[in-house]
């Protein structure tokens, strides 16, 4: 029984190659006999063969987010600067130069011919004629029940400077006048409130259009032009051309006058 035992045990041995014992039987006596040794030997093998990755990967790992910052950082501070720069030619394109201020004497001229809230619109050679003259109108302010686009008066006069006296040379309130009388296509009702609209031309000097108003609504009327006429030497208005202008009536009976 010995001998047959001794016999197998010798056989095994010859079927087991070096290699096999080499590549396997080591490992497997390490697992199953020294398990916790080879627990300790596979720890230590990881931590030497990752032994650059966690490093290499904590560091690459910092290095993200301290890129993260130090871009967002550059990109506030850019978006700083052109916050602060474009925010300047927006206040610069608000802030609108101030026009002249109106002379003390145009001023005290206005409110005695219109009261203490008139407002001048305008001044200097408006109607190209050589004399100082100045618009002047009670300007409606704009409320939840005045919500009309444009300039909404009341009143309006153009004053003219002749020999250091300033006169009215032309006057709307509920009719369009002259020193002649009424101007041609003026309503024969009386108007509470007209759209004022008005342009200097370097040629034809002061246009003004006046469009009569119904209470708070828009009457969807034309405007009536108005300029001053070179020959008669006075504002009169103009046809539906506006090119031609128009006679004067002394009386409302009949204001649609014929051309001139």
């Amino acid at each position: 029984m010995c001998r047959r035992k001794r016999k197998r045990s010798a056989r095994r041995r010859k079927m087991v190659s070096p290699s096999d014992y080499a590549c396997g039987g080591i490992f497997l006596m390490e697992k199953t006999s020294q398990s916790s040794g080879s627990c300790a030997n596979e720890a230590g093998s990881c931590a030497s063969f990752l032994g650059e990755g966690p490093s290499v990967g904590a560091a690459r790992r910092c290095r993200i987010p301290l890129k993260f910052s130090l871009g967002f950082l550059s990109f506030a501070i850019l978006m700083g600067g052109c916050g602060a720069g474009g925010l300047k030619p927006a206040t610069q394109a608000e802030t609108k130069p101030a026009g002249p201020a109106v002379p003390e004497e145009i001023q005290l001229a206005s409110q005695s011919l219109l009261g203490s809230e008139s407002q001048v619109l305008a001044f200097g050679d408006l109607a190209k004629n050589g004399k100082q003259e100045f618009l002047a109108a009670n300007v409606v302010p704009k409320t939840p029940t005045n919500n009309l686009p444009g300039t909404i008066v009341t009143r309006v006069v153009v004053a003219e400077n002749t020999d250091g006296k300033w006169a009215e040379v032309l006057r709307c309130d509920e009719h369009l006048k002259n020193q002649k009388g009424f101007l041609g296509l003026t309503p024969l009702l009386p108007v509470t409130g007209w759209r004022l609209q008005y342009e200097q031309n370097e040629e034809k000097g002061l246009q003004l259009y006046f469009t009569p108003l119904k209470g708070t609504t828009d009457s969807h009327v034309l405007p009536i032009g108005v300029r001053w006429n070179p020959e008669t030497k006075r504002y009169q208005s103009l046809d539906r051309t506006y090119e031609h202008f128009l006679f004067e009536s002394a009386s409302m009976q009949d204001v649609r006058s014929t051309l001139r």
